[in-house]
């Protein structure tokens, strides 16, 4: 897509944004639906079970390790989200704009699937909670009146969403504040056991089970923190809400966790707490408060889901990480995007008729813990390059991301390690199909910034080796351009002698009146080539003296960490320029360049592109081999990139005496087998080089060594002799086809 339509989805995507209207602050945006989250069924039902298992101190030890966790995730996407300017999508907007749109869909379609299948979890869990009060009532009707009323009110504005969650953070309050009460009437009448002994459930009659176990049950009630951050469209201003309000509302959900542990070690005994899941309810001061918190922090959560959900969507379908992009990031009137509300209601209903979750549910926090993970592991990279860029207004100490990144990790295989490597296999295969779709960035990130650090440090620790790697080689092509014409002529040519780990270089050279028009040629071409994957730059030297742009080329270029190695030529028909070649190879040779001079048949050009011979001088008297075979490593290692590039048949051949014939050939034999050229033949010919030129077998490319002093006109007629293309090649000293 081009620059213009790349600017035009940008305007259209700032367009769709100043539709909705900003008006969420840091309490209603942020901190309340992140707290009510984190306030959910765990800690009304299941956190005695956790301290009964662990006792006070491991069950506190739980409580500190997952909040830690999530804590310094907070930290991380706080300091984030204060160095960009963050748009609809909460964390697939962060690491999107960070690490790309292909991973940031790689990690938001998982994380929409999560915020929308824990919508149907919650609603199990409400329901669970009123089959408690009302256990005649039939549970899909419970289900499909708990949905339809948290779908009615995320379509109608999450203005009313937010309005109905004062109503239940009330409702939690007073939850609490009745378990707090109960303290003055006697209910803290037992020792708490500081150390459990891991009994395990009564459902499971106490197998026996370990501090991880536990933890992974216990962890969930710690994630929601990105309850807000979804919200990032529609707030105020998301830099100071985001890290204020869920920092705020981790904080204070701790405290209530580890002051909810005391009590409950306190008020009941270990064996109660194993095996009365009601414990919290049975000892409040007013127990119908308590259930009614636990009624409210389930719908609360799914309140807070069913409207963080469509708005992740609505910026995936922004950027069309889905087929029908238009469709899903289509907004209503007052901001709400409502098409991405109906699709994900779809599926919540969906879901509901399965009516079992439980087989999926670990993979629903393997999906949050990638998130959370990556939202790290963004910090961590943006720390360690150090660009100028990375400046948030509220930074983090560079061990706080690193830990976050190492725990989130060792929390997903600790809760289910067969669910960590399939929610991991399912971000790679989204990352891939994502890859092949081509989507178009509409914003900088900071994927090309990774690289040239990458390409940094690996230059830095290059240079401390050995500068002349003889297995490291690869051939990177230093192409002078007098015209695009030439080129369009030799690019199959030059992309199979590079491909796939080479890199060329074009040097354009043209005088003032014809460099524009050079310009756009070589930017086409030099596109071809990177279509073609394979690493290609360009420049254009305003001059008409074409020996000098050269020579200020190769001297140029020596000094550049992917300096090329290799000088490609073609000799024209016409000798008007026979003596500047001369000048030219001339000083390759004293720059230590290879040299690929082309000769082109006009009529065959590059034939079927299935044979090659590569012509070697003959040996005798002595024919043994040794490392220094002479002007041939360069030669014999283009042919074989061709030959592996076309899938062609590749001969070596020498012309020799009738006498050196056996000699010959076995000498051929051991170089392809000490070179390790398979499927490579041996032939000999017998007589004059120029006879043999014409009775050898037919290729479509013939690589010859380059003298010291190339005669052209000699050169040329190679062409007529062999009737194919012609390659004469001169090493450079650092090339070896037996290392």
């Amino acid at each position: 897509m081009k620059e213009a339509e790349v600017g035009t989805l940008q305007e259209q995507v700032d367009e769709r944004e100043s539709t909705v209207q900003q008006k969420y602050g840091t309490f209603a945006g942020v901190f309340v639906p992140t707290l009510l989250t984190i306030l959910g069924v765990i800690l009304f039902v299941r956190h005695g079970w956790v301290v009964g298992n662990a006792g006070l101190i491991g069950g506190i030890g739980i409580v500190i390790l997952a909040f830690i966790i999530v804590t310094f995730t907070s930290l991380s996407m706080s300091c984030i989200t204060t160095n960009i300017r963050i748009k609809a999508g909460g964390a697939y907007s962060i690491i999107s704009q960070s690490l790309g749109l292909e991973v940031g869909g790689s990690v938001g379609i998982p994380l929409y699937l999560a915020q929308t299948f824990a919508i149907t979890m919650y609603i199990f869990g409400f329901r669970e909670g009123w089959l408690y009060i009302f256990p005649e009532h039939p549970a899909l009707l419970v289900d499909i009146v708990v949905f339809g009323t948290l779908f009615t009110v995320a379509f109608l504005s999450a203005r009313l969403a937010f309005r109905i969650q004062y109503i239940i953070l009330a409702v939690i309050i007073g939850a609490l504040l009745s378990v707090a009460a109960s303290v003055f009437f006697g209910v803290l009448e037992h020792e708490p056991q500081l150390i459990g002994e891991f009994p395990g459930a009564p459902e499971e009659d106490f197998p026996g089970v370990n501090f991880w176990i536990i933890f992974a049950v216990f962890f969930p009630a710690a994630t929601g923190i990105m309850a807000g951050a979804n919200m990032s469209g529609e707030l105020k201003n998301p830099k100071r809400s985001i890290p204020v309000g869920t920092l705020s509302a981790v904080l204070i959900a701790f405290i209530i966790y580890v002051l909810a542990a005391y009590w409950l070690s306190r008020v009941a005994t270990t064996e109660e707490l194993l095996t009365n899941y009601n414990v919290m309810i049975d000892y409040a001061a007013w127990p119908p408060a308590v259930l009614a918190g636990l009624l409210g922090a389930t719908f609360s959560s799914a309140l807070a889901s069913i409207v963080g959900a469509p708005r992740i969507l609505q910026a995936l379908g922004d950027h069309r990480i889905f087929p029908g992009g238009e469709f899903l990031s289509r907004l209503a009137g007052n901001g709400e995007p409502r098409n991405a509300i109906l699709i994900t209601g779809g599926i919540v209903i969906a879901s509901l008729m399965v009516r079992d979750l439980n087989t999926i549910a670990p993979l629903i926090t393997m999906f949050f813990l990638i998130t959370y993970m990556m939202i790290n592991l963004v910090v961590l990279i943006e720390q360690r390059m150090d660009m100028i860029s990375f400046r948030p207004t509220f930074p983090v100490p560079r061990f706080v991301p690193l830990i976050g990144t190492v725990g989130c990790l060792f929390t997903m295989f600790i809760i289910n390690p067969t669910f960590g490597l399939i929610s991991i296999a399912f971000v790679i295969a989204a990352y891939i199909y994502l890859t092949n779709r081509k989507l178009v960035v509409p914003y900088g990130d900071m994927r090309s910034g990774l690289f040239v650090s990458l390409a940094e440090w690996a230059a830095k620790r290059v240079s401390l080796l050995p500068e002349d790697n003889e297995r490291a080689w690869k051939a990177n092509l230093l192409v002078p351009v007098r015209s695009s014409r030439e080129l369009r002529g030799s690019f199959s040519l030059i992309r199979n002698l590079v491909y796939p780990k080479g890199s060329i270089k074009l040097i354009g050279i043209a005088d003032k009146l014809s460099s524009d028009e050079l310009k756009d040629s070589l930017f086409t071409l030099a596109s071809s080539f990177s279509r073609e994957n394979v690493y290609t730059r360009w420049s254009v030297i305003d001059t008409d003296n074409f020996k000098e742009a050269v020579l200020n080329s190769l001297q140029t270029l020596q000094g550049t960490f992917f300096k090329p190695n290799i000088l490609f030529l073609r000799i024209s028909e016409s000798r008007q320029n026979d003596d500047e070649t001369h000048s030219v190879i001339k000083q390759a040779r004293y720059y230590n360049m290879g040299i690929q001079l082309y000769v082109e048949d006009p009529v065959a050009q590059l034939g079927q592109r299935a044979s090659i011979n590569v012509w070697i001088r003959e040996k005798s008297p002595h024919w043994s081999l040794d490392m220094d075979l002479g002007n041939l490593d360069l030669a014999l290692l283009s042919a074989y990139k061709l030959k592996k590039n076309w899938n062609a048949q590749l001969r070596v051949i020498t012309v020799v005496e009738e006498s050196e014939v056996e000699n010959a050939h076995q000498y051929l034999e051991n170089l392809i087998d000490v070179a390790r050229l398979p499927e490579v033949t041996a032939h000999v010919e017998i007589g004059s080089f120029k006879e043999a030129l014409q009775t050898a077998p037919q290729a479509d490319v013939d690589f010859f060594g380059l003298p010291e002093e190339p005669n052209l006109d000699e050169l040329r007629s190679y062409l007529e002799l062999t009737k194919s293309a012609c390659v004469f090649v001169a090493d450079s000293g650092k090339e070896n086809i037996l290392a």
